[in-house]
């Protein structure tokens, strides 16, 4: 198993989905901000559709909230209403559009591709079970490689001397234990 904690892997698939997120969602002229936003609205009930309420569930600040909240309305996704008995309190609708945006948004193939590699495997810990799915998501993603030289399948050692057999270069002690983005997992090929 990857000497990687359960936090970085789960930073790093965080962040292959991340860059999915923006690919997609930018197409429609969004950001995942706005989308993350849009599908808390379709699923909360009448007492968490405020802004408060998006602050609080999206851990965002009441700035980004507000500008995101301008988007969709501007947009057509939502609207806002004044409650009926708390003039002070808005609530946030989510329009016919809105939902229809939200429909058209299917889950991310890439990330469906993952799920369907690992789907049979047992794990056991999750650390290796999110080691499969980062490594699986970079697979059908083709992103770069990054994991440990020293548990790279082109590390090579000799009398305590180390060589990178890929980039036919010597490596340091220091290099052993740091990322590249050249790596090969030993175990099954697949990348991290």
């Amino acid at each position: 198993m990857q000497e990687l904690t359960t936090l970085k892997l789960i930073e790093r698939i965080s962040t292959l989905l991340r860059a999915e997120q923006r690919k997609k969602y930018s197409a429609l002229g969004l950001q995942p901000v706005h989308v993350e936003t849009l599908d808390y609205l379709a699923n909360c009930n009448r007492f968490s559709d405020t802004p408060a309420a998006v602050t609080d569930y999206l851990g965002l600040t009441k700035g980004t909230v507000s500008q995101t909240l301008q988007v969709l309305v501007r947009k057509g996704y939502i609207e806002k209403q004044q409650d009926v008995v708390d003039k002070r309190i808005v609530h946030l609708k989510v329009l016919t559009p809105g939902q229809e945006l939200l429909k058209s948004i299917t889950p991310f193939d890439v990330f469906i591709k993952a799920e369907q590699a690992i789907a049979n495997k047992q794990f056991d810990s999750i650390g290796d079970a999110l080691y499969e799915a980062l490594v699986a998501l970079q697979n059908v993603n083709g992103t770069s490689s990054f994991g440990k030289c020293k548990s790279c399948i082109t590390f090579s050692e000799d009398n305590d001397h180390y060589y990178c057999l890929l980039m036919q270069q010597p490596l340091e002690q220091a290099d052993l234990e740091k990322i590249c983005r050249e790596y090969i997992s030993v175990t099954n090929s697949g990348l991290v």
